[in-house]
This record gives C-alpha cells, structure tokens and sequence, in this order.
C-alpha cells in the first residue's frame, strides 16, 4: 500500500517537489524518534562504516579491535547484532534499522553503558535520513563501485548518498586512497583529521604486502616508519582492504598495536563472508565450498579473484600438478540495478571455469528475465562453443548446487555468491526459508537429495582433465 501511494504521488507531481515532501517526512520522523528516545547518539561515540563492498566485515573487524583494547561495544551490521558481548545472528535482512528501530537500538546500547557503538551506513540509509541527527566519532569509506543505481539513478547521486556521512565533521574520516573517489571523500572536513589508507603510496597507512590462504590473509602495512603485520582468519584480497581500516580506525582513537592486531586475528569467520563450508582437506570429495554474499560487479571480480589466487597458491605449495577449478553458482537480485546483471556475467565468464547460472531472489520480476539480463554479459565473452561447455542454466538454486556438487573434483573451489549468510528469500513475492550454507550440507548429507534431482543436472558438464 506504501509504495503504491508513493508511486502515485510521484506520477503527479514533478520529482523535485516529491523528494522535497519525502525529505521534510524523513527529516520529521528521524526528529521526532530521536526526541522520543531522549537523543541517544549524543551521549555515544558511534563509528559508521559505508561503501558498496566490506561494510559487514570492517563493522566486525572494528568492533573486534575495540573489545580487545577493553572497550564496551554495540554493533549492527548485516549479518551480526552485538550490544555488551551479547552477539546474535541479524535474520532481519536489514543493514541498517528503520530509524524508530535504530534508536530504540542506541537507546539500549547507552543503557549498557557501552563505549562505542559501531554502525553500517547504506546509501539508501543516508538518503532517507535514517541517521540524520546523529553525530560521528569517525567516518569511514571501504570502496565505491557500482550498486543500486536502480534507486540513486546514478554513480553521482549513488556517490552523493556515500558523502552523506561525512558531511557533519566527524573527529576523524577514513578514505581508501586506492578508490576512484578518494578526493571526492578526502575533501570533507574532520575536526581531527582525514587518514588515508591502501597500496598507494601516499596512503597515511600504505599496504606493502600481503597473502592469501584458505583459512586466513596476512598483510604488512606501513605507518611512517613503523611496520606492522596484521591477519585475521578471513580469506580474501579484499579483507586486507578491510582488516587494514579497522587497524587505521583503531589507530586514529589510540589503540595499541598489540589490540589491533589480537582484534583482527579474533574475527575467525563471519557467515556468508568467505564462509569455508566445505573444507576439502577435510572432506571425501577433497572440494571446497565457499559461500559468500557476493551481489555487485565488483564483489563477484574479488571473490573470484581470491579464489584464484588460493588454488593458485594450494596448487604451487602441494607441488601436484593438477589444477583445481573455479566452480561459480550465483544469479542475481530482481527489481534491483538491471544494468549490473551484464556486467556480473560478463566478469564469471572471465574468471571461472564452471558456470551454474541460477535464480537468486526475484521479488516480483520474471526470474527469466534477470538470468536472461546475466545470460547476455556470459555471451558476450565468451564463444558459443565456450558457452555450451562451461554454462549450465537452472532456474532451481537446489538444484544448481547439487549439479556444482555433483560436478566438482578434488582440488576445486564452488563458490555459491548472491545470499551469503540470509536465512529468507524473496521469491515471486514470498518469503521462503532459505540458507546457502545449509543447502549445500543438506545436499551433501543426503545423498536422496542429490539423486532427486539427477534429472534437473543431467545436463551439467561432468569433471574432465
């Protein structure tokens, strides 16, 4: 009904005069919340996190570092909720509350008298004027590339949201300098100062090293002339990126290099961020499957980058001369950034070996038409004869699982991305039970599973040498 209404309102009148009336309602609403709950965020020192990839990581990483320098925290990011230790599983499908919510969520972390409460900041979010109001210890930006544009209509405006956060003066902002916006983020004022941090280097925490492994990532930075080494359990190129902004947090506010780094080494996993599901030197098949949530351009390139890079390294350090594959499920999220969809095609097709093109959640919008939106990006690069050996279409997600199962050899990697650690899908406007994790161990402990749906992967590429 919502939405309907809004629809309508915005046929009839121009759009300058409806986001005009949306921003005053927005504005009221946060205002009239915040003075309901007596204003929380003016007595906490809240850390926001925003970006398009690493938001969830970074906010844990961070809470982390905090807790092992002795400090209280409260987190909400999108897979995890914490306020005094207490930690739970977000089965909300929200990154950031609705802002009556949010504030009775500050209001309880002030009550637990906690130090400082860590948030993720979306660019919807921003835009709506959730967090308006609220006053930022720090600010910090992870990386800026493509994502909704559906709502923000462009990289600009997309981008323009982003800035949002750093508007109000926080004590300090964090940039990645490597990002294409950088200047853009740089150019806002703190009042004790803007920390750059990357491989580039003029970065003010410049990344030197780093390695990847199944199990973990280490990378060296530099501060002036200090060095230090950080690693966390998390696999994946893009954790550096992360782990070194929660280390270039954690030094704007005084921690110790000691806390910093028992911080990111005490983040072990995260569900649906590089989740090992499946270890294959654990397992019979000799397979890993990793899930993670994976849903942009730019998020797909790095997971099958650090995909690569793992086999790649599993493969020199065994001396075996065989070469494990990259084994890619995933689709794409309906009535959401149709232009993407392409774009993500076209980047599987680049880098991995196995391609199950699936349904990911549709909402209302023919799940054909999304995987078809995908289907022209797997075209374009690649050659029919390509495409008919290393593309397998399913529209049922169980079963392009079970087929990647199925299909995979010892010394593979699956990657099943789009979900990561959601519990609900929304399909055909309904919402359904759902866990990537625990399909695949269902798959695997059920082997009736896997024969019922012999017949639905019966066309999918078998192992080959």
């Amino acid at each position: 009904m919502k939405k309907a209404l809004i629809r309508g309102f915005r046929k009839i009148f121009p759009a300058k005069i409806t986001e005009g009336v949306a921003g005053g309602v927005r504005g009221f609403r946060a205002f009239l919340a915040r003075s309901f709950y007596g204003n929380p965020a003016k007595d906490l020192k809240i850390i926001g996190i925003t970006g398009t990839n690493g938001k969830t990581t970074s906010v844990n990483y961070v809470n982390e570092v905090l807790k092992a320098d002795g400090k209280k925290t409260a987190m909400f990011s999108t897979a995890t909720i914490e306020i005094a230790g207490e930690r739970k599983h977000n089965d909300m499908n929200l990154s950031v509350l609705p802002v009556w919510e949010l504030m009775k969520f500050l209001s309880l972390a002030k009550r637990a008298g906690v130090d400082y409460v860590v948030l993720e900041a979306t660019s919807q979010a921003l835009h709506q004027k959730k967090l308006d109001g609220v006053k930022f210890e720090v600010s910090a930006l992870t990386n800026l590339s493509q994502d909704h544009l559906d709502y923000h209509g462009t990289m600009d405006k997309y981008a323009a949201a982003k800035m949002i956060l750093f508007m109000n003066e926080p004590r300090f902002s964090i940039v990645n300098r490597d990002d294409m916006y950088y200047k853009d983020f740089a150019k806002f004022p703190a009042s004790e100062g803007v920390i750059s941090y990357g491989y580039d280097v003029n970065s003010d925490v410049q990344i030197l090293s780093q390695k990847l492994y199944r199990r973990g990532t280490e990378c060296t930075v530099k501060v002036g002339d200090k060095k230090m080494e950080l690693a966390t359990g998390l696999p994946g190129e893009f954790n550096v990126y992360n782990m070194t902004l929660a280390a270039t947090v954690g030094m704007a506010l005084g921690i110790s290099d000691e806390a910093i780094a028992d911080g990111l080494a005490n983040l072990e996993d995260l569900p649906g961020r590089f989740e090992l599901v499946v270890d294959g030197a654990e397992s019979p098949g000799g397979f890993d499957v990793v899930v993670d949530y994976a849903h942009t351009p730019d998020a797909l390139e790095q997971l099958l980058y650090s995909a690569k890079e793992i086999l790649k390294k599993k493969k020199s350090g065994s001396g075996s001369g065989g070469k494990g594959r990259v084994i890619l499920v995933f689709g794409a999220m309906g009535e959401r950034d149709a232009i993407k969809r392409p774009i993500m095609g076209r980047i599987a097709a680049e880098n991995a070996d196995l391609i199950f093109l699936t349904d990911e959640e549709n909402d209302r919008e023919p799940r054909e038409a999304i995987r078809a939106d995908i289907m022209k990006g797997l075209q374009e690069a690649m050659t029919e004869f390509d495409l008919s050996r290393r593309v397998v279409e399913l529209d049922d997600r169980k079963a392009a699982i079970a087929a990647a199962l199925d299909t995979a050899r010892s010394g593979d990697m699956i990657l099943v991305a789009g979900l990561g650690h959601e519990t609900i899908r929304l399909l055909d406007g309904e919402k359904v039970q759902w866990n990537d994790a625990n399909i695949v161990l269902d798959i695997l402990n059920g082997s009736q599973l896997v024969n019922h749906y012999k017949k639905a992967i019966g066309s999918a590429p078998k192992s080959t040498n």
